[in-house]
């Protein structure tokens, strides 16, 4: 289990808050960093892992780098939210971070154009690191913004499709679903009804069925969030309102929204053992890569399959991806020990040796390309699933913003209105949450 996990609420509830901090940064770009690393000097580093597992890897990881550069200590601080790193730049001073690492690949494009982090391509021109040839290609892209790489991958976390394969059998379903159709077809075959309820429901579609959300399920089309003006492209696209319609169809499919929230009430914690999966009352499940583990320390009483999720009908060619983010190291721009800072920051992202024992330690993909296909990395067979969908190019995320994820808080309203009937017009819906996000983003700049 890892606190690198996306807690989708908790993550939206961040952004907006660091939106509100963010503004007030005053940090300063990367060129002045002067400091000498090869003398002795310490540096402070922030994460944001509790789990004592997790902590523990930290500080192997950390000793790893200590052994190497035996003149650069490392001060090491976790726990740490989005909201206490902002506030500790904005007061600068010597207990103030030198090194971050976030959760929140949806503050990246604060980080970035506030200035709170500094820029890391002179860092990486001048070591000779091409991020391009570096890092997953979703990555790649969820690490910077408007031509500023503030951060680089720390880790990732890859989105798939939990199976019952017990129920599957039963069933007489031969294998996963490969498309969105294929999906919904077999979401009603897995499905029992129990008097007004369900005895088991093939698939949970409501957004509030944990990790679905709008963004994760848009990883089986190839959205384009925003046009080349940054504008909001949610209405020119018509993966948006392709995906919306697909989803509002399945939940009116699978007995519809109150039928289906008040089964959802009877669902136990997202982080425990009475989680719908591991007891069999949903026999699919959208989820990241932590969810395997979780689920096999549950003891479940039938055997769990791992495949990607289903695409959209037209783009079958395209099954295998998914949708990635994960955890985003960067140098504080209030930092006296940039070079020094920069160095951490590099091993851990950028050494394969130290981002396979990482991921090993706290079961995270890995953020590198060579990490992906070391000979060296630990897993269940079926974790490959999730190596494959973060190394595979067409994999997609959800694009820095100014404004933070503040446009994808939009986006999601947008689907709690179409799923419950409230919203029936899902062309004018896009439109009006189009201009809404573009409004936001103006106010933001």
């Amino acid at each position: 289990m890892s606190g690198n996990r996306r807690k989708t609420a908790a993550a939206l509830a961040a952004t907006a808050a660091f939106t509100l901090l963010a503004s007030a940064c005053t940090g300063q770009s990367s060129s002045g960093a002067s400091d000498d690393a090869s003398k002795d000097t310490t540096i402070t580093f922030w994460h944001g892992w509790s789990d004592p597992g997790e902590v523990a890897a930290i500080k192997a990881t950390v000793d790893a780098f200590e052994k190497k550069h035996s003149n650069i200590h490392v001060k090491v601080i976790g726990n740490m939210t989005d909201d206490k790193i902002n506030q500790a730049l904005r007061a600068g001073g010597s207990n103030a971070p030198d090194v971050v690492s976030s959760f929140t690949t949806n503050n990246v494009g604060k980080f970035c154009s506030s200035k709170a982090f500094v820029d890391l391509n002179p860092f990486l021109k001048r070591d000779g690191i091409d991020p391009d040839k570096t890092f997953p290609k979703a990555m790649n892209e969820y690490t910077q913004f408007d031509g500023v790489r503030c951060t680089v991958p720390l880790l990732g976390d890859a989105y798939g499709l939990y199976y019952n394969k017990d129920a599957f059998k039963a069933a007489g379903v031969a294998k996963p679903p490969e498309t969105w159709s294929e999906l919904a077809a077999v979401a009603k075959k897995l499905t029992k009804t129990k008097g007004d309820s369900y005895e088991q429901l093939g698939f949970m579609p409501n957004y509030h069925g944990y990790e679905s959300t709008t963004e994760h399920y848009l990883g089986g089309w190839d959205p384009k969030y925003f046009d080349a003006d940054g504008k909001s492209n949610i209405v020119k696209d018509p993966a948006f309102a392709a995906m919306l319609t697909t989803q509002k169809k399945l939940v009116d499919d699978l007995g519809g929204y109150e039928k289906l929230e008040k089964y959802r009430a009877s669902f136990g914690d997202e982080w425990g053992a009475k989680h719908p999966f591991h007891t069999g009352q949903v026999a699919m499940q959208l989820d990241g890569e932590w969810r395997l583990g979780m689920a096999e320390e549950t003891k479940p009483e039938f055997e769990i399959g791992v495949a990607p999720m289903p695409v959209a009908d037209d783009q079958r060619d395209t099954y295998g991806k998914g949708y990635l983010t994960g955890t985003v190291a960067g140098v504080a721009a209030t930092s006296k020990k940039q070079n020094a800072a920069w160095e951490l920051v590099k091993f851990m992202t950028t050494d394969t040796d130290a981002v396979v024992d990482f991921a090993n330690a706290i079961h995270n993909v890995p953020s590198t390309l060579e990490a992906l296909k070391s000979p060296k990395l630990k897993y269940d067979p079926r974790f490959k699933t999730f190596l494959d969908i973060a190394a595979n190019p067409k994999s997609t995320t959800t694009p820095p913003s100014v404004n933070g994820g503040a446009y994808l808080v939009s986006l999601q309203n947008l689907g709690f209105d179409i799923e419950k009937g409230k919203q029936k017009d899902i062309k004018a819906g896009l439109e009006k949450t189009a201009a809404e996000i573009d409004a936001a983003i103006a106010q933001a700049k």
